[in-house]
């Protein structure tokens, strides 16, 4: 889009992560059980979507908070392709870190929250908002406070901003009638099935776009893992199948998917496309060890 210095704007949490993967089971409390693989790499959702818009060759910036000790984080998502010129220092507190437990079903997480508590902090700061309006569309990929997200959809949308939203695993963000209201607001929600099943209750794919589409939200890309993945636009649902790898770690799949989607979706591609890339990039991720494939 003329006039904007970015496409995508990414925003939300960030980790160090530490991914063992290669486990064949879970442990029973008091076992120990022994991984196949130890990486280290950049987590949270906005910086692995960010590290994949830019290896798709978008122009990407990251707004988050890192600690003293970002400077790892800061030459990782560098060597992306991210522009690191917006990310902010919290010299007296730490980067967010994550210790991800990965089967080839699914993964955990044990998590301390650093520096990502100034968030909320940030959001508030009519600076950054004036940052996320220089790009053509912007990525939130944290929990905003359902009014908060109202009004930042609105102030976008006044300078031409397109935005999309994955909060992830927030049990009090998605159970909060209030977010349902906000995300009428928002041009794309891009939540996963576990995700979609605790806003709407449902439990069939189908049903959870439907009851989304019932409650105004018109257009929902609903991350199904190794099925693919459904769109709901305008009232009219699509499924796509996601390709078949041989996976060796699911972390940071389904931002890898929003990369993907997202990439297409900005270029006007139709829903099909979107979706098709959405899985391959999310299917390419679970192929290495950790979320941006580095």
């Amino acid at each position: 889009m003329s006039g904007k210095r970015w496409e995508v704007i990414t925003f939300g949490d960030v980790f160090i992560d530490l991914v063992m993967s290669g486990f064949t089971r879970w442990p029973e409390p008091g076992e120990e059980v022994t991984a196949r693989s130890l990486t280290q790499d950049v987590g949270g959702g906005a910086a692995i979507t960010a590290c994949r818009l830019a290896q798709l060759g978008r122009r990407v910036a990251l707004i988050a908070a890192v600690g003293e000790d970002g400077g790892w984080f800061r030459e990782r998502i560098g060597r992306c392709g991210v522009d690191c010129d917006l990310l902010q220092i919290d010299e007296a507190g730490r980067t967010a870190t994550t210790v991800a437990i990965s089967t080839i079903a699914d993964r955990s997480f044990f998590t301390f929250p650093g520096a990502n508590v100034r968030l909320a902090e940030m959001l508030a700061d009519q600076t950054i908002t004036s940052q996320m309006s220089l790009a053509q569309h912007v990525h939130l990929a944290s929990a905003v406070e359902p009014a908060r997200l109202v009004e930042l959809t609105r102030q976008l949308h006044q300078s031409g901003t397109t935005i999309s939203v994955d909060v992830g695993w927030v049990e009090s963000w998605l159970r909060d009638p209030a977010s349902l209201v906000a995300l009428r607001e928002v041009d794309l929600f891009l939540p996963n099935e576990r995700e979609g099943r605790a806003m709407t209750g449902e439990t069939d794919p189908e049903l959870i776009l439907r009851t989304f589409a019932q409650a105004g939200i018109a257009r929902v890309a609903l991350k199904l893992g190794a099925a693919g993945a459904m769109m709901i636009d305008a009232g009219q649902i699509l499924a796509c199948a996601a390709p078949v790898v041989e996976v060796v770690d699911t972390t940071g799949a389904g931002d890898c998917f929003d990369a993907g989607f997202i990439s297409a979706w900005i270029d006007g591609q139709a829903a099909a496309n979107c979706l098709q890339l959405g899985n391959a990039c999310g299917a390419q991720s679970t192929t290495t060890p950790g979320g941006t494939g580095l």
